[in-house]
């Protein structure tokens, strides 16, 4: 044991969250021979501070003295705000760590996790990019909760210990290896989502999903209440290839430091699907908040953001959406400091025609003056629907169709097929170059372009993605040149973002 007339200083790593990003910690314990206190320094915030009496009780729970002196832990750098419950355990093991005679290790491991008061070491949110810091900082050894291990070993290169008390951790980060965890990465096994057999009709609904699914591009359903939108919108994930290695750690990642993943999770190989209600926050779909988190538009990186009824949402909601649209980034700013999430989401959003919803099929069935009805439709601005690559109008279904209408393809099939168009092109068309596109082109197709455009009468980011989904459906059709039909359809599903009310002139497909 230690001679506590001899001051010393222990070391130890610890992390927290910067926005979706991992910042390493450097935890220095220093224990003075003076009246008993417990200082801890470097801008934590309030869940840090309340660590101490944790610790204090954890500690004392495992059995491990408590030193009756002076204790200050630093946290370094000192200049960046420290969050959330993770540096409860490498806080735990500096102040046990000063009860020894020599320090216990050479090289500090990095441990992450909350602590209880009867010492057991509960799992926290963020573990994985924490971890990601620590292995491209040089650090090989980490303790982590046993719930959180699984995260933890995605990283290449890093001796993960799972640890259920501080009784185990401190084994582990004195050497022990017991409590190692040796085991390939796991894939989360994520349960069968809506499928698109169990829609029945819509032939013009789910073709523009699957052409939105195939390039990558968003969409806007419209029509009246009960036609279908809704569910079809709910489907678009379901059509879309399983992520990538670098694609999935990056959802991972996202997802860790949401607190969103299940114990025992690994990867996570689904593009996921977000659909916030109308009510909430700007912050929550965003981003921000204190300290600064992902919103839903973050949760949504590499997959698909649903916002139903869409002039529901607060204007300011809407608007935050043009920055993540175009950049698929969110930078948000605040005083001290500055995040960036990343925010590469497919958007898919309904809405109707008017405020009672029938206008545009039977007009004689609306209820709506014409007044209400520019308002409701002016809620989606003009930035946000020059946005939308794809406008496509939603028939109910007749009734003997609902009823005994054939079983239509599933969503693996129509999968497939979008694997297949997507496998042709190194980044999906919604985000190629302009120039790509029109290289493939053939003559007919160019002067079918140049017809087309006068019907558009949009602006020039309106122009490019009208190629684009034409090139996506020449890719869903196996054609390596862009041709007329496929021009023609293309139109149709642009043409009626720009046409104001004749915008409800349904494509007849």
């Amino acid at each position: 044991m230690r001679d506590w007339g001899i001051d010393m200083t222990v070391r130890i790593l610890g992390g927290t969250l910067h926005g979706v990003e991992g910042l390493l910690v450097l935890v220095e314990i220093d224990i003075l021979s003076m009246l008993p206190s417990f200082t801890v320094v470097g801008l934590a915030m309030s869940a840090v501070r309340e660590a101490r009496e944790r610790v204090r009780s954890a500690i004392g729970a495992s059995g491990y003295p408590f030193p009756r002196r002076r204790i200050t832990a630093n946290l370094a750098p000192a200049g960046m705000p420290k969050s959330g419950t993770g540096l409860d355990l490498p806080l735990a093991l500096g102040v046990i760590a000063t009860s020894e005679a020599d320090p216990p290790w050479t090289d500090p491991p990095l441990a992450v996790g909350e602590l209880g008061l009867d010492g057991t070491v509960r799992p926290v949110r963020g573990v994985l990019p924490v971890v990601e810091v620590a292995a491209r900082a040089g650090c090989t050894r980490v303790i982590v909760p046993l719930a959180n291990a699984a995260e933890a070993g995605l990283v290449p290169g890093v001796e993960v210990h799972g640890v259920r008390t501080l009784r185990q951790a401190w084994e582990a980060a004195t050497g022990g290896q017991q409590h190692r965890v040796i085991a390939a990465p796991r894939v989360r096994v994520e349960p069968p989502g809506p499928d698109l057999a169990d829609v029945r009709g819509l032939g013009a609904g789910r073709r523009a999903l699957e052409i939105a699914a195939g390039g990558g591009h968003g969409l806007l359903l419209e029509g009246p209440p009960g036609a279908g939108k809704s569910m079809l919108a709910k489907r678009l994930a379901s059509l879309l290839p399983d992520l990538g290695e670098q694609a999935a750690l990056e959802v991972t990642r996202i997802h860790s430091a949401a607190g969103l993943l299940r114990e025992g999770d690994g990867l996570l190989r689904r593009p996921p699907l977000r659909a916030p209600h109308h009510s909430a926050s700007t912050a929550a779909v965003v981003g921000g908040g204190s300290p600064l988190s992902a919103g839903e538009v973050s949760l949504a990186h590499r997959g698909v953001l649903l916002l139903d009824e869409a002039p529901e949402f607060k204007r300011s909601t809407l608007e935050g959406l043009r920055q993540p649209m175009e950049d698929g980034a969110v930078t948000i700013a605040r005083a001290d400091r500055v995040a960036r999430f990343p925010a590469l989401f497919q958007l898919v959003a309904t809405r109707n025609p008017c405020p009672c919803g029938y206008f545009g099929r039977n007009n004689d069935d609306c209820l709506c003056l014409i007044g209400e009805r520019d308002r409701y439709l002016r809620r989606l601005s003009g930035p946000i629907l020059d946005r939308i690559d794809l406008v496509a109008w939603v028939d109910p279904v007749d009734s003997t169709t609902l009823l005994e209408g054939r079983v239509a393809e599933a969503s693996g099939v129509v999968r497939d097929r979008v694997a297949g168009a997507r496998g042709l092109r190194e980044i999906p068309n919604a985000r190629a170059s302009l120039q790509s596109c029109v290289r493939r082109l053939n003559t007919g197709g160019r002067r079918e372009v140049e017809s087309g455009m006068g019907q558009l009468r949009g602006s020039a980011r309106g122009i490019q993605q009208f190629v684009r989904v034409a090139a996506t459906i020449a890719d869903l059709d196996g054609s390596p040149a862009v041709k007329v039909p496929h021009v023609q359809e293309a139109l149709l599903l642009c043409a009626p973002r720009a046409h104001g009310r004749d915008r409800f002139v349904r494509s007849g497909l």
